[in-house]
């Protein structure tokens, strides 16, 4: 009994934790300023999806999102000044804020940056 009670501990921190749908906001400091980027993230089961809203490169589609418990992946294609580039996003989900790691490889770039729940 208490093997299935764990287990289904287990099981609802896996489903649970990794619920982040909802509008996420945070401010990254780039070499050309502060960037600002709203997400809306949709979970279904491990699949994400949604959009995100930058100050600076716009809207773009979110792209081959993952999500594997309290880390999440995804692919964010941005134009810059003409110049469509791809950015990699990791993230680890702690309550109601997202730490990102974001690889720019066009300009052999990472920042890190927190993102907080606006709503969701």
């Amino acid at each position: 009994m208490k093997w299935l009670v764990l287990l289904a501990f287990v099981f609802s921190l896996n489903v649970f934790g990794g619920d982040i749908s909802g509008t996420w906001k945070g401010t990254a400091d780039t070499p050309n300023g502060p960037a600002e980027r709203t997400f809306v993230f949709k979970a279904d089961g491990e699949k994400l999806t949604g959009e995100s809203t930058s100050n600076m490169f716009g809207k773009s589609t979110i792209e081959d999102g993952k999500i594997e418990g309290d880390n999440i992946s995804f692919t964010l294609t941005i134009n810059f000044q003409g110049t469509e580039g791809k950015v990699l996003y990791k993230g680890k989900v702690e309550g109601d804020q997202i730490k990102f790691t974001v690889e720019i490889p066009a300009l052999q770039q990472t920042l890190e940056y927190t993102a907080k729940r606006v709503s969701g």
